[in-house]
């Protein structure tokens, strides 16, 4: 799973996002999984993003 996910990363996110400096590339790291756990569809969690699959969850579990 966490192959999965640096794959994801590299080929998703940090090829294109600008690496001018440490800072920035922090700045869009932290940016990049924001949107992977908002965002990103996982075929996992049957093509939702992992916020969303909590929080149904969650809803779920409290019913």
């Amino acid at each position: 799973m966490a192959e999965s996910f640096v794959k994801t990363m590299k080929r998703d996110y940090v090829a294109f996002v600008p690496k001018p400096d440490a800072q920035t590339a922090a700045r869009n790291l932290a940016i990049a999984f924001e949107h992977y756990n908002e965002q990103h569809p996982h075929s996992a969690l049957n093509y939702r993003s992992p916020r969303e699959f909590r929080c149904n969850g969650l809803i779920n579990l409290t019913v």
